[in-house]
């Protein structure tokens, strides 16, 4: 097995791997592009998409002195896309913060994790298979992790919170799903503190006259000539002066075709197209919900991979998606079916809708898409957690920037209070939020749980029975309780004691009260699949030969390869996929562009 370089934190073998993908990139520039006169080039390069993969791949090209358009659906006014709501986690194998926090992580530790969590399994030594470049993507992403990915961020200006979030705890055994150490790096600034050193850089661009925006553009084909991608058209949408998130209007005014010998794509997933999400719904996972709330803006919605597709990209594991089990109804929606997601620890009790408590793995943090089938199964589109004032107080954290004002503001004093009382953004949700309900009783809590859904489910006797076991089991510092293991296990990490897990305590103690149920609705979040593309980002067609011209990145191409995380992630790895992606497609373009 190649180890990084200590310093580099990549191979040799994969620094000439990666270089052997952009020079062959250039060398089939060379054969494969037609001759474009200098009538008909607009531009060296059209970035379809300005989320943070399309502008990190739009800084790289801008960088190397190509000419680039900036095409998006959306105003100005989203320019950075879903990213900039995003809490901004960020993954890192033996960080400065791992070190500071008393984590012992490798490339080896974490790569055991990667290929537990992924289960690789569609011809991973296949060149035809789904997973072929997906896997060596996802190498690649781990030595990047855990080499020079920090140390590049942090040169541009990026810092983050001190203490590791524990994401994906898994559950099972060493070699199986989850995080096997804390890895969550929370970036001071949250997700528009990631966008922002690639706007600048952009928007540097545009001043010096390398990239051109093209907002308000809609891409609706991409234009071939002889199997060789020369441009797009498309349709050109009215001005529109919607807020960041904000629906905007579809009003076509004019159309419009734009020429380049590179079509970079990196236009975002599917979450927000619930017909989209439920066709590709997979049998292992259940039946689809009938209700969901939204995790992603109205614009996520997947458009682009059947055009890529029809240009002749080959889409692979479609099948593969990843969707909270957490999710809110947000009482100040910004998007259609505006949902946010709790961020939970290890301590409150989760049960059905029916008020039978969840088996391992399926606690609070540990293994997200095995609880979303134990919910499917169930025949209901909800679950609940019962807990206390005492552990939302430390333990929820919610999704999004603009749920943690002092994260996204770098309010040092705002998030200091988070100390001595529950975060302001929690009560809100806690007091207007429609799926909480709270009460001084376990009786009344039942009530409250039964006439918020309209039903008798929940019995009360059966719910108090099962809450008094699982507190009996706190009575000692040992137990058989997987739950309560998991709560020890958390206290005995010094950050999940310092900032995400209560002391161990009984739920139906009155001096942790009150006592709090929080109906929990799946939430739409994100696309594994996508287009296949090698480590130089460029699609592949059906054969698995790269389509002359044509590049992808982010969410669109799984994050790389079509589905680096396989099956599952382990979190704080999606803005981290577009980083790498971005960078990587960016980079060979340019250099499949030079003269």
């Amino acid at each position: 097995m190649d180890h990084p370089d200590a310093a580099s934190g990549v191979t040799r073998r994969r620094a000439l791997t990666v270089t052997g993908g952009v020079l062959a990139g250039a060398t089939l520039a060379a054969h494969a592009f037609p001759a474009f006169g200098a009538e008909s080039q607009q531009a060296d390069a059209i970035v379809v998409g300005h989320g943070l993969a399309g502008l990190v791949a739009t800084a790289e090209l801008a960088a190397a002195g190509r000419k680039v358009l900036l095409l998006d659906q959306e105003p100005e006014a989203s320019l950075g896309g879903q990213a900039f709501w995003s809490f901004g986690g960020l993954f890192f194998v033996n960080s400065d913060e791992q070190r500071l926090m008393g984590i012992k992580d490798t490339y080896d530790l974490a790569w055991q994790d990667w290929q537990g969590t992924a289960g690789f399994d569609r011809g991973v030594d296949d060149p035809s298979g789904q997973d072929y470049w997906a896997s060596r993507w996802a190498k690649a992403y781990v030595e990047f992790a855990s080499g020079e990915k920090r140390s590049w961020l942090s040169g541009l200006g990026v810092q983050w919170f001190p203490i590791v979030g524990w994401a994906e705890r898994g559950g099972g055994l060493a070699t199986g799903h989850g995080n096997s150490v804390p890895r969550f790096h929370v970036t001071w600034g949250t997700g528009p503190a990631v966008v922002e050193p690639f706007e600048k850089k952009v928007r540097a661009a545009v001043a010096a006259g390398k990239v051109t925006f093209k907002f308000r553009h809609r891409v609706d084909e991409i234009v071939t000539t002889g199997g060789v991608v020369t441009g797009v058209r498309g349709a050109i949408l009215e001005p529109s002066g919607a807020a960041r998130g904000k629906p905007s209007s579809r009003t076509v005014v004019g159309d419009f075709e734009l020429r380049a010998p590179v079509v970079v794509v990196t236009s975002g997933g599917i979450g927000a197209n619930h017909d989209l999400v439920r066709q590709n719904w997979p049998a292992r996972m259940g039946t689809p919900p009938k209700f969901m709330v939204t995790g992603v803006p109205a614009h996520v919605d997947g458009r682009m991979l059947a055009i890529t597709e029809r240009a002749g990209g080959r889409i692979v594991n479609p099948d593969r998606m990843w969707h909270y089990t957490e999710g809110l109804r947000n009482y100040d929606p910004i998007w259609p079916g505006h949902g946010i997601r709790i961020l939970p620890g290890p301590s409150s009790m989760w049960f059905d809708a029916k008020g039978k408590r969840f088996d391992t793995p399926d606690i609070p943090g540990y293994d997200t898409l095995h609880t979303l089938k134990t919910i499917t199964d169930s025949g209901y589109d909800y679950s609940w957690f019962v807990t206390t004032q005492k552990i939302i107080a430390k333990e929820f954290a919610l999704s999004g920037s603009e749920q943690n004002p002092d994260l996204t503001n770098k309010n040092v004093w705002q998030l200091l209070s988070r100390i001595w009382q529950t975060p302001e953004p929690i009560e809100k949700f806690k007091n207007k939020g429609e799926d909480f309900v709270v009460a001084t009783t376990l009786t009344d809590l039942v009530a409250g749980m039964n006439r918020l859904t309209g039903t008798n489910l929940i019995d009360l006797a059966d719910l108090k029975r099962q809450i008094e076991a699982r507190d009996r089991e706190i009575e000692n510092p040992y137990t058989k309780d997987v739950q309560v293991m998991g709560i020890r296990n958390a206290l005995a990490y010094t950050g999940d004691a310092l900032s995400r897990t209560a002391s161990a305590h009984r739920i139906l103690d009155s001096g942790a009260g009150p006592l709090i149920a929080v109906r929990l609705n799946v939430l739409t979040r994100k696309t594994l699949g996508g287009l296949q593309t090698d480590l130089s980002g460029r699609v592949l067609d059906r054969s698995g030969n790269p389509v002359p011209g044509l590049y992808a990145a982010g969410e669109v191409a799984g994050f790389g390869g079509g589905g680096v995380h396989g099956y599952r992630s382990l979190e704080g790895t999606f803005l981290g996929g577009c980083l790498f992606s971005g960078r990587q497609a960016g980079r060979a373009a340019a250099a499949a562009t030079a003269t």
